[in-house]
């Protein structure tokens, strides 16, 4: 056996003695696992005004469009949005509130849409399960309002709905927030894109060119909305 091989096999049988536990019960596993050190951050130490800020900067580092409005305003920031973007055809779960399918669009609602209707669509609108202010990511858990993963992957613009009270400041914290693991999740860090080996910088390889992201302020402080 070559030093490769080798090596392989021992990767190999420390992960086959991890994931069945070296013949300890599950309640041994339990027990070991409970004991393991967790001195990482688990809460952040910012105010909610600081936690949202951090989210806006990192959204817009990463060249979203942000744009803020209190809760009574969403249906009107929603079309102004969908306005400016200058295209007319969308898709959108099936879950989302009615009021959000502003007028004079052509709305194309999911339900089990082909592929080729959602590709050809020129934007996606969809809520979202948590934002992550630490890194400027949005999750999406894909629920009703949030739709197949597809939906969010396909069509080159995407406008998505972010409540304050869903943005947390660390990873951790979104953990917390989830009750049972999902069965699909999406991390958003921007729109997509990627570099090649000459840093030639490229947009829309793996999801939307472009991400535009209402915040709604629904945490009681309504002040410096832009």
């Amino acid at each position: 056996m070559n030093g490769n091989a080798s090596s392989r096999q021992k990767i190999l049988e420390r992960i086959r003695r991890a994931t069945t536990g070296a013949g300890r019960s599950g309640a041994a596993l339990a027990e070991a696992c409970d004991a393991l050190p967790r001195n990482y951050v688990r809460r952040g130490a910012m105010s909610a005004s600081e936690r949202l800020e951090l989210m806006v900067e990192r959204l817009r580092e990463y060249d979203a469009e942000v744009t803020e409005c209190a809760p009574g305003q969403l249906a009107a920031t929603i079309a102004a949005r969908l306005t400016a973007s200058g295209r007319r055809t969308f898709v959108a779960p099936a879950g989302v509130p009615a009021e959000w399918l502003a007028a004079g669009f052509e709305w194309k609602l999911d339900r089990e849409l082909a592929v080729d209707d959602i590709e050809q669509a020129d934007g996606v609108m969809t809520a979202a399960f948590c934002g992550v202010a630490d890194s400027g990511t949005i999750v999406l858990h894909h629920g009703t309002a949030e739709g197949r993963r597809v939906l969010s992957l396909l069509p080159d613009w995407h406008l998505c709905i972010l409540r304050a009270s869903q943005v947390v400041e660390t990873l951790p914290e979104y953990f917390a927030r989830c009750q049972q693991a999902p069965a699909l999740v999406t991390w958003i860090s921007g729109p997509s894109a990627t570099a090649d080996i000459e840093m030639t910088r490229i947009k829309g390889v793996h999801g939307p060119r472009f991400l535009d992201v209402i915040l709604v302020r629904d945490d009681g402080m309504q002040a410096n909305l832009n």
